[in-house]
């Protein structure tokens, strides 16, 4: 019977614990690359050169299906199995700015940007990709947003220096 009162208190003592932490985790990467905010947002702003550059959309059995017209807002890609559907929506797009949502049903939307800012006395841009993702009240979900950066930060990372070559391939 104590064992039992043990380990309530301790599930109880973990969720209050987990009620004080933030339920929004934000994850930031950014690089550096040599080319110009317009040639680089043409790339962000078209779901058909993201297979060009986005690890996703390059992997070929990931099996990406783009809505038509594919660039613009409200321009989807989806991928993924019956039971785990991936789809990212552009929400946003300005001259150095593109917003969009990437969402599985089941879990909150993970609101991401990606921001040009060019470098004063510099031909280069600095690229920002931010991912905002909304937790759950599960006190899993929030101990686990705990290492949320360290899981997905390499996704993002490797997908910007992606862009970064594509975009610096191009340049003449």
């Amino acid at each position: 019977k104590g064992f039992l009162f043990a380990i309530i208190g301790l599930f109880v003592m973990i969720t209050l614990v987990s009620l004080l932490m933030p339920s929004r985790v934000v994850t930031s990467n950014s690089i550096v690359i040599k080319s110009s905010s317009q040639k680089i947002a043409l790339a962000l702003r078209d779901f058909n050169d993201w297979k060009k550059w986005h690890p996703v959309f390059v992997n070929e059995s990931s099996n990406v299906v783009l809505s038509n017209p594919a660039a613009g807002v409200n321009a989807t890609a989806a991928w993924g199995t019956d039971k785990e559907k991936n789809k990212l929506t552009i929400k946003k797009i300005s001259a150095d700015l593109i917003q969009f949502s990437f969402s599985r049903p089941g879990e909150n939307p993970v609101e991401n940007s990606i921001v040009l800012f060019p470098i004063k006395d510099s031909p280069d841009v600095q690229v920002e990709w931010t991912a905002l993702t909304t937790l759950k009240w599960y006190p899993w979900e929030k101990f686990g947003g705990i290492f949320l950066a360290q899981i997905t930060g390499p996704g993002y990372e490797a997908a910007l220096n992606n862009l970064k070559t594509f975009v610096e391939r191009q340049e003449p």
